[in-house]
């Protein structure tokens, strides 16, 4: 099935999971927030999250400043 990631369309397994869109996607463990199809998920429902044609996901890095 077919997924969004940050705008670009990817291919995942059938009934995979956020976490496992993710990793495929190179996405780090720390410092990212996600958010699938416009609402927030928090990092430890990533693994049972699971994820349906279509969806679209958006990996927010987190950056210090002033």
């Amino acid at each position: 099935m077919h997924v969004v990631i940050n705008g670009q369309q990817r291919a995942i397994a059938e009934g995979g999971t956020l976490a496992d869109a993710l990793a495929d996607y190179g996405v780090a463990d720390k410092g990212v927030a996600v958010a699938l199809d416009g609402a927030v998920v928090p990092r430890a429902t990533w693994p049972a999250t699971e994820l349906r044609p279509g969806a679209v996901i958006e990996v927010l890095t987190a950056v210090q400043g002033g």
